[in-house]
């Protein structure tokens, strides 16, 4: 039966694609390598022009913004379309981390095992990865021990969006949370969720107390950064139990 001709039922379609399947086999390129024969420091300093990622960012939005029913609705869905980014960075980032006297990747790599350690890695391997720059600051909540907070003076993500006036408390940036998100998970760090916020938004529901301390200082640069966001990490207090143990004694 050729591929061209109907098929009596939805079984012999299935026996065909099967029998396809066996024997042609996996297609190769002519020179017989496949994505994996890569080396991943090949792309490291790739670099997408701004006006690709604002248009695909953008048509993001919009898909995301299909069947929803809020501002919160929406950046729920951002920020879980940004998290399984945040696993593949993970893997990708942690490959690519130097080794003395390597040229190629690390062959054995190795992945954040204390917090501060993670946050370093958020802050500057992976926001310098994303935005060819550091976060502009880290700090740990007051308020609670399981809080922290990363500060990016102007998010790249929203720059190039606009809101409409019934939508202002949205902050695009849930998807960059989602990244992170992603990275504190697939890291060992469970999280109860990463939030972004703006800095003066004090009322913020999922960013409680500790996100409205913090913007509540920083609304003084509001002027001056008017997209700053704050970035709230809430860990689970199964990951400062640990980090407590891991402690060494004083």
């Amino acid at each position: 039966m050729s591929a061209s001709q109907p098929y009596k039922s939805a079984q012999d379609a299935a026996a065909h694609q099967q029998q396809r399947s066996l024997t042609s086999g996996l297609r190769y390129p002519s020179n017989r390598k496949t994505i994996y024969d890569r080396n991943l420091g090949r792309s490291k300093n790739a670099e997408l022009s701004r006006a690709a990622f604002a248009y695909l960012f953008v048509e993001m939005i919009t898909y995301a913004q299909r069947k929803v029913t809020g501002v919160a609705d929406l950046e729920k869905r951002l920020n879980s379309q940004g998290y399984p980014l945040g696993l593949k960075l993970l893997d990708l980032l942690s490959a690519r981390s130097p080794v003395a006297g390597a040229l190629t990747a690390n062959p054995n790599p190795t992945r954040p095992t204390r917090v501060l350690a993670l946050l370093q890695f958020i802050t500057t391997t992976l926001w310098k990865h994303l935005f060819n720059r550091p976060a502009d600051a880290l700090e740990r909540s007051a308020q609670a021990a399981t809080d922290y907070m990363i500060t990016d003076n102007a998010p790249l993500v929203v720059e190039y969006v606009s809101t409409p006036r019934e939508m202002s408390s949205l902050n695009v940036a849930a998807f960059v949370a989602g990244v992170v998100e992603g990275v504190c998970d697939g890291a060992g760090f469970p999280t109860k969720g990463v939030t972004a916020h703006w800095v003066d938004d004090g009322s913020a529901s999922s960013g409680g107390a500790a996100a409205g301390g913090a913007e509540g200082e920083a609304g003084a640069g509001r002027e001056m950064w008017p997209s700053k966001t704050i970035f709230l990490i809430k860990f689970d207090e199964r990951v400062i139990e640990r980090e407590e143990i891991l402690e060494p004694p004083k």
